[in-house]
């Protein structure tokens, strides 16, 4: 009897390690519920989406890739959770996540545990200055975004300008590095708003009273709506800018068209504005199966991470993790990526200028500016 037991166990492991050889696992976090549940839903649909394109086509290497997706519900301690889950999956890397509190609080946990991880839309600094080798990110950071908004409050002419943000490590560091880089530029306002309430007329009333030519909203797309909707209930036509952060339609929809129309806003370009023909059949391949094309850029920010990570794969023969992290570092250089050319320093960034500056027309849609 032990005889055929241990047999039988032999069997099992011998069959779930080919088994598992089978597939290539990559996991995706991303917050699927809570505040910012569109940006992981989408993000979702879009990995779904390349998966099965690269299957279709036989996979990598003849491995079918399997997608393993976990919900951070945008919270640092859900997050945490969501990545040890992952973590002890067998998964090859990890894609995402969105806010850089919530990736900040998974980083350690990837790190340990040999992992790679891309993130899409966590922009903080800081978050590749500790040294961690598995961390990669196709998103910019908040160094290269404040650069452009600096820029751009100078272009518009603005003397007076309020900033205002929430205490997160995105919009606290984003506000910070912009203060630092203004010149000529008076900075009237400087303090934090809390997230998640639904009245903002008592810090907005606080603001008014500086009378600034400009607000600097460095937060995300929640508060920015309900703050657009206020002043404007409140008869207060100061112009508005946000961070890359208050990219999302949902915007529009809190603060209703008339109160978004001459938002201005940072992002990296918008789906729509994709210039590369492998771009566009993308989104047309999505809109096929979804009924409609991406809204969030940081979705398909989260497809170029996928794809980068495919890339390494396939050029290095290899699903090692220390293998892919030495060729993401040293060999990947202007990988076609969605979103444009995608190189990687040494600290995990994304090399080359990114950032673009959108309005707000009065039918609610996003206009690159010039």
């Amino acid at each position: 009897m032990k005889k055929l037991g241990l047999l039988a166990l032999l069997v099992c492991v011998m069959f779930g390690t080919a088994h598992g050889a089978e597939t290539v696992k990559i996991g995706l976090m991303g917050p699927m519920t809570g505040s910012w549940a569109s940006e992981g839903q989408e993000m979702k649909q879009v990995l779904d989406l390349l998966a099965e394109e690269m299957n279709a086509k036989g996979g990598i290497a003849g491995k079918k890739v399997q997608v393993l997706s976990e919900d951070d519900g945008g919270d640092p301690r859900t997050a945490a959770l969501a990545a040890q889950r992952l973590s002890t999956q067998g998964v090859v890397a990890v894609i995402g996540t969105y806010g850089s509190a919530v990736t900040e609080a998974t980083q350690n946990i990837y790190g340990e545990a040999k992992i790679i991880q891309i993130a899409n839309g966590s922009t903080a600094i800081r978050l590749s200055e500790k040294g961690i080798k598995t961390f990669f990110r196709t998103c910019p950071r908040d160094d290269e975004q404040a650069k452009v908004a600096a820029q751009t409050v100078e272009k518009l002419g603005v003397k007076k300008l309020a900033i205002l943000h929430d205490n997160s490590t995105y919009a606290k560091g984003l506000a910070d590095e912009t203060k630092g880089l203004l010149k000529g530029v008076e900075v009237v306002f400087f303090e934090a708003l809390t997230p998640k309430e639904q009245d903002y007329t008592t810090i907005l009333t606080k603001m008014k009273a500086t009378q600034p030519d400009m607000v600097f909203f460095t937060g995300y797309y929640g508060e920015a709506g309900l703050l657009l909707k206020q002043a404007k209930q409140m008869n207060w036509s100061v112009p508005f800018m946000g961070g890359d952060a208050t990219n999302n339609p949902d915007l529009v929809k809190t603060a209703g068209k008339d109160a978004a129309a001459g938002f201005y806003f940072l992002s990296a370009p918008l789906p729509k504005d994709l210039p590369s023909e492998q771009a566009r059949s993308f989104l047309a391949a999505f809109s096929k199966k979804y009924g409609n094309p991406p809204n969030s850029i940081y979705a398909v920010l989260a497809g170029d991470g996928f794809r980068v990570v495919v890339e390494a794969i396939e050029k290095s023969g290899s699903t090692d993790s220390m293998k892919l992290v030495e060729y993401l570092h040293t060999q990947l250089k202007d990988f076609p990526g969605l979103t444009g050319k995608i190189s990687f320093n040494e600290k995990g960034d994304r090399v080359g200028e990114v950032y673009r500056v959108y309005k707000v027309n009065d039918a609610g849609e996003f206009i690159l500016q010039p």
